[in-house]
């Protein structure tokens, strides 16, 4: 009952209260992106949801699109400006998703929403983490972040999909608040940006 009916009733209220309470931050967050970095604020991607269905995600935007001589893009670590990385470490570049909350698209707790090109790479077991709607933060993200490898966080997300209940996601919540408050669990070695995943056999 929880899952299918009590769930996403609290998420919608829960995100339309954050939404207001951040209304101003998220405003000031946007002009300051717009001014500073004299590009489109806001990052539009499709990611899969539940059992894989795409869905456009937003964030703010805190890397450039700067490409080398062959016209690709350059690494994330080089794209990413000073204003994106006080952003970044603030997760204030999360907050436009509490749209895609209110819109049904994910949860506030949920596995989070990897890159659609990895959908092909998932073993059977790794798929499993789609059975659920991805979040906003997730199980992973409170037991390591960036600083665990992929088959770590595979695996807490898995947990979660397989325990999930009220409790575990207030637990969540409530570790994703002190998290960002204290700066914990950041990326490991100065880095900040994901390490791209290959898939199992790399």
């Amino acid at each position: 009952m929880y899952m299918n009916f009590l769930k996403p009733v609290i998420d919608f209220f829960l995100a339309l209260i954050l939404l207001i309470l951040f209304s101003p931050v998220l405003v000031c967050t946007y002009f300051i992106l717009l001014i500073g970095s004299k590009m489109n604020p806001v990052f539009i991607q499709m990611r899969p949801g539940y059992k894989g269905k795409p869905f456009k995600i937003y964030k703010f935007k805190t890397m450039t699109d700067e490409k080398n001589i062959d016209g690709k893009l350059l690494p994330d670590e080089d794209r990413l400006t000073l204003i994106g990385r006080i952003i970044r470490k603030t997760s204030l570049d999360e907050l436009p998703q509490l749209i895609n909350v209110l819109k049904g698209d994910i949860s506030l707790v949920g596995p989070r929403p990897l890159i659609m090109s990895y959908l092909p790479l998932y073993n059977a077991d790794q798929a499993r983490r789609h059975n659920v709607k991805p979040g906003i933060t997730g199980w992973a993200q409170v037991n390591g972040r960036d600083a665990i490898s992929w088959n770590e966080k595979f695996k807490l997300d898995l947990y979660y999909v397989e325990n999930q209940s009220f409790l575990l996601d207030v637990r969540i919540l409530f570790k994703t608040v002190i998290n960002v408050l204290s700066g914990k669990d950041e990326s490991p070695e100065a880095s900040e940006t994901m390490a791209e995943w290959f898939g199992n056999d790399t």
